[in-house]
């Protein structure tokens, strides 16, 4: 049987699209804010595009950053997409605000330092050895992201001296493009906007369920 999947709706704009790319690659998938049906699913994925104060505000307006924690103490995975992988973090910081976040990793999400921003088009990514997500996907492969902030490399570090796996890429400096540690899974680039290549780390996510 296909493994269910709940992709939380806490008013996020691109839920539709993670819902019919995890249903092309195998999921049986809703897109719900209730409770019960998010913390009691095989899986569990977190969208989110915009800014970190208001994606934060917008998950625990529906009380999701409980059932996260309720799911990772009860090791049943959850998935963070783009700003959904920020505020799995311990806080963000933009336009000189500091927002509380989930928790789940330690570290801070913060603005890039490049030349252009917003961070916008194809990259690819360098996956530690042994990730689940980036497992038979050749080196070189690009993803696509579109974003002004992220996990910074000494934040990265510290983190990956706690076991996570830390994949890297760079725009103006380089920073975590995913990370995977435990039952938690996140990607700063947008799988479901990568054609293929996010088809594969779906569908790998999917196999860890």
């Amino acid at each position: 049987m296909p493994a269910e999947v709940v992709v939380l709706d806490y008013g996020s704009g691109n839920l539709r699209s993670a819902e019919r790319a995890l249903a092309r690659a195998g999921a049986s998938v809703s897109v719900t804010a209730d409770l019960d049906a998010a913390r009691d699913s095989d899986g569990l994925v977190v969208p989110g595009v915009g800014a970190f104060a208001a994606v934060m505000a917008g998950i625990c307006r529906v009380g999701g950053e409980k059932v996260i924690a309720e799911r990772i103490e009860r090791g049943r995975p959850v998935l963070g997409i783009c700003v959904g992988m920020q505020v799995l973090f311990s806080a963000g910081v933009e336009h000189g605000l500091r927002t509380r976040g989930c928790g789940v990793f330690p570290g801070v999400v913060e603005r890039l330092d490049a030349p252009v921003l917003p961070h916008m088009g194809w990259n690819t990514v360098a996956a530690p050895a042994g990730s689940a997500l980036f497992a038979g996907i050749p080196d070189g492969t690009r993803f696509y992201f579109v974003h002004s902030y992220a996990l910074r490399m000494r934040d990265a570090a510290a983190l990956a001296s706690l076991g996570a796996g830390i994949t890297v890429t760079g725009h103006g400096e380089p920073f975590a493009a995913a990370v995977e540690l435990g039952v938690v899974s996140a990607t700063q680039f947008h799988p479901e906007k990568s054609g293929d290549a996010g088809a594969s780390v779906l569908s790998n996510w999917l196999g860890t369920l």
